[in-house]
C-alpha cells in the first residue's frame, strides 16, 4: 500500500487522540489530568524549568500554563521558587514525584498496549521515521 503524507498524518492524529483518551483515563484514578501528569514528568526531567519552558514542553500557551501551574502548586504537586532576576523556576514536591511514578507505571501500560501489536524492530523503526520526520527540536528543550 502506498501512503499519502496525509494519510500517515491522520493515523498520528488517531493515536494521538487514542492515547490521549487512554492516559486520561488511566491517569484519572490518581486524581491526575494528561497536562496536569505530563508538567510532573517534565518537571522530573527539566528540574527548574520556567513556566515557559514547562508551557513549551506541554504544547500549553503561557497564558494557559500560568494557571495550572497555580493549582498545581495549591494542591502540593509542584512549588514556585524564585530563580534569577525575576524568574520563577519550578520543582516537583515529595507528592508530585510520587504521583509522577505512579502515572509513569499507568502510562507505560497504555501505550505499551497500544504498540503491541508491533515488533521491537518495528518499534524501533517507527520511532526513527518519526524522529526524522520532526528534524531537530527547535526549542532545544529536548523532547
Amino acid at each position: 500500500m502506498t501512503y499519502r503524507p496525509a494519510d500517515v498524518a491522520l493515523a498520528v492524529k488517531r493515536l494521538q487522540y487514542r492515547h490521549h483518551r487512554a492516559l486520561n483515563q488511566a491517569l484519572a484514578p490518581l486524581g491526575l489530568s494528561l497536562v496536569q501528569w505530563d508538567t510532573l514528568r517534565h518537571l522530573h526531567r527539566h528540574p527548574d524549568a520556567s513556566l515557559h519552558d514547562l508551557a513549551v514542553l506541554t504544547f500549553q500557551t503561557d497564558q494557559s500554563f500560568g494557571p495550572l501551574a497555580t493549582r498545581m502548586a495549591a494542591r502540593g504537586l509542584i512549588e514556585r521558587v524564585p530563580g534569577p532576576g525575576r524568574a520563577v523556576r519550578h520543582r516537583l514536591t515529595e507528592e508530585g514525584a510520587r504521583l509522577r511514578a505512579a502515572g509513569q507505571e499507568a502510562a507505560d501500560k497504555v501505550v505499551e498496549s497500544s504498540f503491541s501489536a508491533l515488533s521491537p524492530d518495528q518499534l524501533d523503526q517507527l520511532g526513527e521515521l518519526l524522529d526524522a520526520a520532526l528534524g531537530p527540536d527547535p526549542s532545544g528543550l529536548g523532547r
